[in-house]
């Protein structure tokens, strides 16, 4: 029957999975949806990661009983879990762009995506529980949902990349309309085992017109439109941020130690920029014992930038002093320090200006800054600015020791 259907035309084919499609709007109430964060739910979700891989032959068993990978240890990778009745039953990773880049990278072009507006993060690490596989999608779904959700709200991402064995591409292409990165399949995927692959993305606004318009009309248990866009479901617990983050990093350095340390060799494992890379993040005294030391020296390295765990996207209002008057200028604030922030800006902003800065870190927390403009850089992605804050108030001091001295999103 697989041979046959294979032989279908391909609009055929794609008629017949959305045909199947079976997305109940009311789950049972036994499930929810989070952002996993203790040490038990990264476990769980490690462990059913670990088990589906080895079954499907993209890894070959581990003494842990686990899949973690050097992925999972920065803080610009989220792992959702869903859990029935308590217990975890289904995983799915999210991995924006950090100081390793993404597994997929290896062997697919980003370039084309990476040279359109907004950020990209790899969906990857899908796995639900053997129990729960073969239940039209139950679990599936609203992990599917989850993503979406937490991606278009809450992970300031825009696309999407998967790298998908060549047996499974369809369902994403046909469902929800991802687009191959290129026309050949990887023969030798290495982050699966050297399995083949095929590379796909899918840029989340356009998708959403395009649900609309395929799936808008339909019955709501076929509606993928109603499901991903408009149903909130009360399953889905968000994380609470108190200040306007991206992420939501939760490894505390006792976490950091047991999946990279103790249950794994991926620290041990590491070549030595990588490792001076893992320094220029978890650059708190109380992360010193835990990360890997170099096995040599990092001569011909560049010296390390310190790189943030916490990325930010906080309304900004500039009013600048030119000549001739003031003017009003409407950014966006990426990443700050006590002395300084950087900042993105549709408009044009003079080097060397000065001004006050409105700046909204959170819902309640605004703070007011007398600044400087210290340097202009241009990106595809858009222009950057530095400034340089002459006198940081309380609300400022306040926002920067927590991003700087906490662990846990959640925590502040």
């Amino acid at each position: 029957m697989r041979k046959a259907f294979s032989r279908l035309p391909q609009h055929t084919r794609f008629s017949i999975y959305r045909a199947m499609i079976d997305c109940d709007p009311a789950p049972d109430p036994r499930l929810e949806l989070k952002v996993a964060e203790t040490q038990e739910e990264l476990e769980d979700c490690f462990r059913i990661l670990h088990d589906a891989y080895v079954a499907s032959g993209f890894m070959k068993p581990a003494p842990s009983g686990l899949r973690v990978t050097m992925y999972h240890a920065l803080p610009t990778t989220t792992t959702l879990c869903a859990k029935y009745d308590g217990r975890v039953v289904g995983t799915m990773s999210m991995i924006r762009e950090g100081v390793f880049g993404f597994p997929l990278q290896s062997v697919f072009d980003l370039s084309d995506v990476r040279a359109k507006q907004g950020q990209v993060a790899e969906i990857s690490a899908l796995a639900v529980h053997p129990d729960f596989r073969k239940t039209g999608g139950a679990i599936l779904f609203p992990l599917m949902k989850f993503m979406y959700q937490y991606c278009t709200e809450y992970f300031d991402t825009r696309h999407l990349v998967i790298a998908v064995n060549p047996d499974k591409i369809e369902l994403y292409e046909s469902l929800l309309f991802f687009e191959r990165l290129q026309e050949t399949v990887v023969d030798n995927y290495d982050f699966a085992n050297g399995a083949p692959a095929v590379g796909a993305t899918l840029d989340l606004p356009v998708a959403k017109e395009i649900f609309r318009r395929v799936y808008g009309k339909r019955k709501e248990r076929k509606n993928l439109y109603n499901y991903f866009v408009q149903l909130r479901l009360p399953h889905i617990k968000l994380p609470k941020r108190r200040y306007f983050t991206t992420n939501d990093p939760v490894l505390t350095p006792a976490i950091l130690d047991y999946f990279f340390n103790q249950r794994s060799k991926v620290f041990e494992e590491l070549d030595d920029r990588r490792k001076a890379l893992l320094w220029s993040i978890y650059d708190q005294p109380e992360f010193r014992a835990v990360l890997p030391m170099m096995s040599g020296s990092l001569t011909g390295f560049h010296p390390m930038r310190r790189h943030q765990r916490f990325s930010l996207r906080c309304p900004a209002e500039l009013r600048v002093r030119v000549e001739g008057g003031e003017r009003s200028i409407v950014m966006t604030v990426i990443e700050i320090s006590l002395s300084g922030f950087q900042a993105q800006s549709k408009l044009d902003i003079p080097v060397g200006a000065e001004g006050a800065v409105r700046v909204e870190l959170g819902l309640q927390d605004k703070a007011t800054l007398d600044v400087r403009v210290m340097r202009h850089h241009h990106a595809d992605t858009g222009e950057y600015y530095g400034f340089r804050v002459d006198e940081p108030d309380e609300v400022w001091r306040r926002a920067v020791s927590a991003l700087e001295t906490e662990h846990v999103a959640g925590d502040l």
